[in-house]
């Protein structure tokens, strides 16, 4: 029995009418309903003449509806090809091309303005869903049969294809196979303990690895409960919480609920765990979060490409700064990076990854996958370093790392030292050019007090704090940092922003 669905649905509990999902209009989902309607969908799948193996496409905003409709690919043993909703007519040209989905799925709003483009790439099926529980696909899967066997599919077979942002160049499709996301949705249970007694707060996107696979997966793996919101909405979250027992969450959900004075110890006494990742979450925050509430935020550190490596523990110290240790059954390596010797503990390298979790590459990217393997290690491109109890610390992207005057400069280690100063809220430090040092150091920094932009004061504080060739030579104040939409704050954006800082 290797199909996911399957490895899920052994877990959902006997009594079909158990609740799955809480819905904002008040309705309920049952397991009973999951398991016919995933069906139902599978079967309108095939009868469209979806295929196991291939692509569908889906770009719609956040549904039940949605969620059912990933079921039914992972049944059919068809690949669920999620996409950013965001992505325009033009950018959507690329994905059809490279992925040469069978099926492409879109809201009713937005049929008209790109049927053209599936039609130009040779695309058979166009089906629309909707968060009414609409559109064409929709009504085709209830009048489908209720029964599906579910397609029998290989550990390495692909259940889905996630692309990257392309920051660095066009966007790759990451391919995950059922073992890769049955590994993760399972070892995270165990060690999150979840239990069908849980009701997690679900607020994420999910066209996404957060949303859809942790927050999903972990969920059905458990037999346990969400509820189901189509967005973060402060007071939405704020009204859900007392009926929660989790909740998972991007920095920017946790610094909004901050911002709340009815967030308060007593809502969420009862809570049993938050989790935050697809972010860096500040030491700031984590301490002002946990002097709030009580609670310690169980900070994790994942990727598109290896679903979830490490993770603060459930039962034991969750460091500050920290994304904690590695999971059962995932190997984490901090190497150099341009030899990929192993290097001691305690010294910053690029952390390489080697699991059941791990990726199988890129979609017919065969050359650019070699090169991101070595010593059957992923290269993450996340630089690192593990102390002597294991816990891994970021201290930023490969690409983002600052060499000003001939020294290497870390992000996160100079963002870190000016987060933990009390008038900042959120800061962003980057490298911009500069023709004397190559490289000279901006840091953005959202003050906690609107108005505050005493940039001699920031650097009159950190002056015994990081060595000198370590702090910004230019301070910018700003209402809010540009960030995507899973809540990282978009450097490539600051960097282009800022870049004429330091140019004669």
């Amino acid at each position: 029995m290797t199909n996911l669905y399957d490895r899920l649905s052994v877990n959902f509990p006997a009594d079909g009418d158990a609740p799955f999902a809480f819905l904002p209009d008040g309705a309920v989902v049952s397991y009973g309903e999951v398991e016919t309607a995933s069906a139902r969908y599978a079967n309108a799948l095939v009868s469209l003449g979806v295929q196991a193996g291939d692509r569908v496409a889906v770009q719609v905003e956040k549904s039940i509806e949605m969620l059912l409709l990933y079921l039914g690919c992972l049944r059919s043993g068809a690949v669920f090809l999620p996409l950013n909703t965001a992505y325009t007519a033009g950018e959507l040209d690329y994905f059809v091309a490279d992925a040469e989905p069978a099926l492409f799925v879109c809201d009713p709003a937005r049929r008209d303005a790109i049927k053209a483009l599936p039609a130009a790439r040779g695309l058979s099926h166009v089906e629309t869903l909707d968060g009414a529980r609409g559109g064409s696909l929709a009504q085709l899967a209830r009048s489908a049969p209720a029964v599906f066997a579910a397609v029998d599919r290989g550990d390495d077979d692909l259940a889905a294809i996630l692309y990257t942002s392309g920051t660095t160049g066009r966007a790759k499709g990451a391919m995950l196979s059922h073992d890769n996301l049955a590994s993760n949705a399972f070892t995270l249970r165990d060690v999150w303990q979840f239990s069908s007694q849980d009701v997690l707060l679900h607020a994420l996107p999910i066209f996404h690895t957060h949303g859809l696979f942790v927050a999903t997966n972990v969920t059905l793996a458990a037999g346990a409960s969400i509820i189901f919101l189509p967005a973060f909405d402060v007071g939405d979250v704020i009204r859900a919480l007392p009926r929660a027992t989790v909740m998972m969450g991007v920095p920017t959900f946790y610094i909004r609920l901050l911002q709340q004075p009815g967030f308060v110890r007593e809502l969420v006494s009862h809570m049993r765990l938050f989790v935050s990742g697809s972010a860096p979450l500040s030491a700031d925050i984590h301490r002002e979060f946990r002097e709030r509430t009580g609670h310690a935020i169980l900070e994790r550190y994942g990727m598109t490409e290896t679903n979830m490596n490490t993770s603060n523990p459930y039962i034991g110290d969750r460091i500050a700064g920290t994304v904690g240790l590695p999971l059962p059954g995932v190997d984490v390596r901090i190497a150099n990076p341009q030899t990929g010797e192993e290097l001691p503990l305690g010294e910053v390298g690029v952390i390489e990854v080697r699991g059941p979790n791990v990726f199988k590459g890129y979609w017919r990217m065969p050359d650019k996958t070699a090169t991101e393997f070595r010593n059957g290690h992923f290269i993450t491109g996340d630089l690192g370093r593990m102390d002597d109890r294991g816990y891994v610390s970021i201290v930023g992207r490969e690409k983002d790392l600052i060499i000003a005057g001939g020294f290497n400069i870390y992000p996160a280690e100079v963002e870190n030292a000016i987060d933990a100063l009390p008038a900042v809220h959120e800061v962003a430090v980057i490298g911009v050019p500069d023709s004397d040092l190559g490289e000279r150091i901006v840091a953005v920094i959202v003050p906690r007090e609107k108005g505050f932009a005493d940039a001699e004061a920031i650097t009159t504080a950190l002056s015994d704090t990081i060595a000198r060739f370590k702090q910004p030579r230019r301070i910018v104040f700003v209402d809010e940092l540009p960030k995507n939409a899973m809540g990282k704050v978009q450097k490539a954006v600051l960097r282009e922003r800022y870049s004429g800082a330091f140019q004669h």
